[in-house]
């Protein structure tokens, strides 16, 4: 999610010595929705791997089942995420911070600070609006729409540090903020 891919899969392998280095024996890919979570990946691959691996054990057992060599080119590693990299920086794009925002939640969620205080961001959307990245725009029942160094974000699910996790409008009940406030820049 978070570098923008349009799909994803699950790959059924032999295991050989090597890290990622045995043979494929059943693969299938599945498109990442624009609305797609970590969570709700999680689960759809979760389903599928459970059907893929039932398929390629009967495959194996009726011997039918020989396996594709895996490319050695273009082939990535993808590291464990650590809660530093879930710090918003406003002065990316909205899109990639919209992304950012899905591909942290449920774990470990996309935080900022404003005013001293940290909050995580659970869902938000690119929507229309400029200004100085960090700078509150809007604040209401449908969300807060902040700048970004590209377009903004509208955040329409927060929890503050010590809360539950609140639509944009209760939220804003409980922790008032106002079109001219600013997130800081990059959260610690």
């Amino acid at each position: 999610i978070l570098a923008g891919d349009a799909e994803t899969g699950v790959t059924i392998m032999r295991m050989e010595a090597g890290l990622d280095t045995g043979p494929m024996l059943h693969k299938e890919s599945l498109p990442i929705a624009d609305t797609d979570t970590a969570g709700s990946l999680h689960d759809r691959l979760a389903e599928m791997g459970a059907r893929l691996i039932v398929e390629a054990l009967a495959r194996l057992e009726r011997g039918d089942l020989a396996g594709e060599i895996q490319p050695v080119e273009g082939v990535t590693y993808a590291a464990k995420l650590a809660k530093a990299e879930a710090a918003l920086d406003w002065r990316q794009p909205a899109l990639q911070l919209d992304r950012a925002v899905r591909a942290f939640n449920p774990f470990p969620g996309a935080t900022a600070q404003i005013d001293g205080q940290a909050v995580k961001i659970w869902r938000a959307e690119p929507a229309s609006g400029r200004g100085e990245p960090g700078m509150m725009l809007a604040a209401g029942a449908e969300g807060i729409v902040v700048a970004c160094g590209e377009g903004a974000l509208r955040l329409t699910e927060l929890q503050k540090s010590g809360g539950k996790r609140l639509p944009a409008a209760d939220f804003l009940r409980g922790f008032p903020l106002k079109p001219g406030q600013r997130f800081d820049l990059a959260a610690d």
